[in-house]
């Protein structure tokens, strides 16, 4: 079948100017013409076309595109693999990159001003955006939730970094604590589950001993939560769940005077 040129710019959507430009410089030449003299394309040119146009969105210029398809004994088979293996590696790149944007993006709307880069440099392999999405979810229409946000727009990359620090720094206490066999309920523990709600309060938003317990609930209900505190030691969400209702029960005997 015989394409005119204008068909045949319709079925490859390209102009027909961008058809004359490629006869003009010898990239793709009709296989006939009409008696008036009208460009006539193949089933075989409309291929060629194809594989120009794919060079193209690939970013070869038009140059290394005639070069590659006037190349002596090209096999059409291993041209077509060829153009196949580049084009999952650009949809691989093009895939990462729109990930990169979802996730700034996300971030964005959580109040988190970090570039993506710098929250790999930050967080590392946790994903901040999943923890303030399951937040956001659980938590949106409250006072606590719209703290932690204006809270988190304002925080510079060393913010971040320091929040991150002393986190670190109380998990391995905690961790320390449970590996040395160091009851839940103790003391020790205790303290260490108030200095983990005075760093939410410190970074975050104010938290009463009863909304720490719902979070202590969330760390053990959630996979995501429970493996980031995992990392330190096992069952480290666990122990922190229990310190942290020791503490609130503490505080709450304490607070009714009846504290021993």
């Amino acid at each position: 079948m015989d394409y005119t040129i204008g068909q045949l710019a319709r079925l490859a959507r390209v102009s027909v100017r961008t058809l004359r430009h490629y006869d003009r410089i010898g990239l793709l030449h009709p296989s006939a013409h009409s008696q008036a003299g009208y460009r006539l394309y193949s089933s075989q040119d409309l291929e060629r076309l194809q594989r120009i146009l794919c060079y193209r969105q690939l970013g070869f210029s038009l140059r290394q595109i005639k070069a590659l398809l006037s190349a002596p004994a090209t096999d059409p088979l291993a041209d077509l693999q060829q153009q196949r293996a580049l084009l999952c590696k650009r949809i691989a790149s093009l895939q990462q990159m729109l990930e990169a944007v979802d996730k700034l993006l996300k971030a964005r709307s959580m109040g988190i001003t970090l570039e993506p880069d710098e929250m790999l440099a930050v967080f590392g392999e946790d994903d901040p955006v999943a923890f303030s999405e399951e937040a956001q979810q659980r938590w949106e229409e409250t006072a606590a939730w719209a703290e932690a946000k204006r809270r988190a727009a304002s925080f510079s990359r060393a913010d971040w970094q320091a929040m991150q620090a002393e986190f670190s720094a109380l998990m391995r206490g905690l961790a320390a604590a449970s590996a040395q066999g160091v009851p839940a309920a103790s003391a020790q523990a205790r303290r260490l589950a108030e200095a983990h709600r005075l760093y939410i309060e410190r970074w975050f938003y104010p938290c009463s001993a009863h909304l720490h317990c719902r979070l202590a609930d969330l760390y053990v209900s959630d996979a995501r939560f429970t493996e980031s505190f995992q990392r330190f030691a096992p069952q480290l969400a666990q122990y922190l769940r229990t310190a942290i209702y020791a503490n609130a029960g503490y505080m709450s005997a304490r607070e009714r005077g009846d504290d021993r």
